[in-house]
């Protein structure tokens, strides 16, 4: 395969990044633990910077022999993750370095997850996704587990990783179901397949449901959000709020491509699971958040529940709902990055909060943080007239356009 220089600008966010944290890498083995502040601060730099080479200037088109495409709604959720997983990285020194375990090597995962994420995000081929998909998921297998000496955190690293490999295995499996039966793995040439009829074949069909099953548990999605629960409360708080976003935003930018792209034709099988799988999610997360005590566990919740809204838009199918799909994430990163950075400036005795009892007070101490707290919780809610309430009523409106009456319905009272 030969790569020429077009495919090279159209991936430079990609490079950009992956040469950052390689520098920062070396400096941070040569230079030891003095190095962390500044490895700390120049990766969330960096990942601001990739951000703006997105746009700068601004192209589309696809690369690598078609592995790799680049559109305005793979540089927009770009974008979404990037921010995010720097505003992440900012949030985590002071939770780190009061838990004696602020090390160089955490920004710098970060900074490859993220760069999974941007390559997953991109994938026009089933193969170019796996490997996304994958750099993603090493990564974040350590991170969860990166406070060592907590119990917690180890056991929500293994956890997660265990439930992540079998995940990864059932999307690779159905990705050889479809390669089998549609004679290639690149998104075009599924789609062609797809379009002459091979389709209804009962092994793309099966494929599709593994690939589909595999990429809902990257977003947390019923009934495959088991590990959703556990995991959040066992990470370190700043990790938990980076898994809140970014790996969600990549993972669902990435179902919308699969789904809206080469699997357009079966969009009367697909849709079907999708509506089950956002009905199962909104109920889900809005009926076991009210018997939470612990705040992480709540966000979890609440993510799974947020999941079924954006899942509904989806299953909609029309270019209204992945507009609201993507105004909706948007909205979502900042409610939730904004309820995790309340959480993090909020301390007692030097001790970070982590139940909801430990709110008892909270106005009467620190009001401005209270009144914060509030008003990203109202909006994660949904409650007019803030932020989240447009996003989930530009949800609605697309899914009854789309006939979807009772999953609307049913996303209302939930």
């Amino acid at each position: 395969m030969v790569v020429g220089l077009e495919s090279w600008t159209l991936a430079r966010p990609e490079l950009f990044l992956a040469a950052a944290t390689c520098l920062l890498l070396v400096y941070g083995v040569v230079r030891g633990e003095v190095a962390t502040p500044f490895v700390s601060l120049a990766t969330s730099l960096a990942l601001l910077v990739t951000a703006v080479l997105l746009f700068m200037p601004y192209r589309e088109g696809t690369a690598f022999a078609t592995l790799f495409i680049t559109d305005r709604l793979t540089t927009t959720m770009k974008a979404l993750v990037l921010v995010g997983a720097a505003i992440t990285v900012l949030m985590s020194r002071a939770y780190f370095e009061q838990a004696k375990a602020w090390r160089f090597e955490y920004p710098l995962l970060v900074a490859l997850a993220t760069l999974g994420m941007m390559l997953m995000i991109s994938a026009n081929d089933l193969m170019s996704l796996y490997v996304g998909l994958e750099l993603q998921s090493l990564a974040l297998y350590v991170v969860a587990a990166f406070q060592r000496d907590s119990v917690r955190s180890t056991e929500a690293g293994v956890k997660y990783f265990v439930l992540g490999s079998v995940a990864s295995g059932m999307l690779l499996f159905g990705a050889s179901l479809i390669y089998g039966f549609c004679g290639g793995t690149a998104f075009v040439q599924i789609s062609r397949a797809l379009l002459d009829g091979r389709g209804e074949e009962i092994g793309t069909i099966i494929g599709l449901v593994f690939v589909v099953a595999g990429l809902a548990f990257k977003v947390s999605a019923v009934p495959f959000h088991m590990w959703t629960p556990d995991v959040y409360e066992g990470a370190p708080t700043p990790v938990t709020a980076l898994f809140a976003v970014a790996p969600k935003i990549a993972a669902m930018s990435l179902l919308v491509s699969v789904l809206m792209g080469p699997f357009k034709p079966l969009f009367a099988q697909w849709q079907q699971i999708i509506v089950v799988a956002s009905v199962l999610s909104m109920a889900l997360g809005a009926f076991a958040a009210l018997r939470q005590q612990n705040i992480k566990r709540l966000m979890a919740y609440s993510s799974i529940g947020n999941v079924g809204y954006i899942l509904l838009g989806l299953a909609s199918g029309s270019e209204k709902g992945i507009q609201a799909v993507v105004f909706y994430l948007a909205i979502y990163l900042v409610m939730t990055l904004g309820v995790f950075a309340t959480i993090l400036m909020m301390k007692r005795r030097d001790v970070m909060l982590e139940d909801i009892s430990d709110l008892a007070g909270l106005a009467r101490n620190q009001p401005m943080m209270a009144f914060a707290l509030l008003i990203f919780m109202f909006s994660l809610a949904g409650i007019p007239p803030l932020a989240g309430f447009w996003g989930k009523l530009y949800i609605f409106i697309a899914a009854v356009e789309a006939k979807l009456y009772i999953p609307a319905v049913l996303g209302v009272l939930a």
